[in-house]
């Protein structure tokens, strides 16, 4: 069922309490050292301000372990945020449903803003404490949800406070939910799907809801090997899922069954030991030595895969193919990201280590979209109900 967004309900006049993600990394010097969290939420803030709404924004910041801790404030925010936004009044409120934040509310007029400090600094939060979640309420006339990188937990801000108020997505919501879903309930086809990163048993629900959707199913990164190793290969000393052993051979055997064409690497580039500047060479996947560990894909897995993705029309990517952090082992992960920059299809990339890589290299601008997500767009993959998403009224 489509959620209603904020384009769908009218604002004017209203106070508007807006979940945010301003989870960003301050330096010593207590400034925001990234603003790129800050400058995704700017579109959902400024359609509220172009409408004469009163803008009230919230967010946690960090791991405060619910108590007020200065190093978590969300003061450093606000001051970013006032530059980004410098002809509107912004107002900072010492607390989120105190005395602080009731008076900066009272005293607001429409087409401003008040930021409340940081919701974890109550433990009701992350509890999501039905008599908070109503206090905080208490302060708008309407919830708009736009932090989709925490719409995977049941938290006060995130889905206690849709009980007492209408409930509406923002736009970064609202971009999630409509090309990462269209792309799971309706691709256009072929529809490939890339997974990598370190664990199978991390993300089998994820393989199971896409074998079910996919045409071409493309397995690299860490969890290859555990693969390799149900087919009978010889590993080394390559990462292995030694539990999920079995559960590889009937996925090999699902994607089979519902014709699905699972692809492994065909060649893996392998290192002497776990090192920046290992000694490697590339060996056909089934040829691992012993004493060796598999840290990339090789080139002709690349090429395999790339064939693939140039023909496919929608392609969603969670997860590098090798360990990405060393130069020498980034290459899979390069091309990887440089097929899906070519594609012309619809392509998406599934929040965490995948939308790093693709923001490192520089082929950001050319997918169609970048999920701001890890966790909760592995859990929507993986065709999970999002709590805070299922808070939202529907259309």
């Amino acid at each position: 069922m489509a959620k209603k967004t904020i384009q769908d309900i009218s604002v004017s006049g209203k106070k508007v309490l807006v979940r945010v993600d301003f989870n960003v990394p301050i330096n010593d010097e207590g400034q925001v050292s990234d603003d790129k969290r800050i400058v995704a939420a700017l579109p959902t803030i400024q359609y509220l301000l172009n409408q004469n709404a009163k803008v009230i924004l919230c967010s946690h910041l960090g791991r405060p372990k619910g108590k007020p801790d200065p190093k978590f404030s969300l003061a450093p925010v606000g001051a970013r945020l006032s530059e980004l936004l410098p002809d509107v009044k912004i107002w900072f409120a010492e607390d989120t449903i105190g005395e602080s934040a009731k008076s900066a509310i009272a005293d607001m007029k429409d087409g401003e803003i008040v930021l409340l400090e940081n919701v974890r600094f109550h433990k009701e939060e992350t509890d999501n404490d039905p008599d908070f979640a109503k206090q905080l309420a208490s302060l708008a006339d309407v919830y708009v949800s736009d932090a989709f990188g925490t719409v995977h937990r049941a938290h006060a801000s995130t889905a206690g406070v849709a009980s007492y108020l209408p409930a509406v997505a923002g736009f970064l919501i609202g971009k999630e939910l409509g090309v990462m879903g269209e792309a799971l309930e309706n691709p256009k086809r072929p529809f490939v799907a890339i997974l990598g990163g370190a664990k199978v048993s991390d993300k089998i629900g994820v393989i199971k809801n896409l074998l079910s959707k996919c045409d071409s199913l493309i397995i690299g990164g860490g969890m290859a090997y555990t693969f390799f190793k149900a087919q009978g290969y010889e590993i080394g000393q390559s990462l292995l899922d030694a539990d999920s052993i079995e559960l590889a051979k009937e996925l090999l055997d699902e994607a089979k069954a519902r014709n699905v064409q699972l692809l492994l690497p065909v060649d893996t580039v392998v290192a002497k030991e776990f090192k920046a500047d290992a000694e490697h060479k590339t060996v056909p996947s089934d040829r691992i030595p012993a004493d060796w560990q598999g840290l990339d894909i090789g080139s002709e897995s690349i090429e395999l895969f790339r064939e693939v993705i140039l023909k496919a029309k929608t392609v969603i990517w969670n997860g590098p193919m090798g360990v990405f952090e060393f130069p020498a082992f980034a290459l899979g992960t390069q091309g990887v990201a440089k097929a899906c920059a070519e594609c012309e299809g619809t392509t998406i990339i599934g929040g965490g280590d995948s939308a790093s890589a693709v923001k490192k290299l520089g082929f950001a601008d050319r997918m169609t979209h970048i999920s701001t997500g890890g966790g909760a767009s592995l859990e929507f993959l993986e065709g999970k109900t999002l709590p805070g998403v299922a808070v939202l009224n529907d259309k």
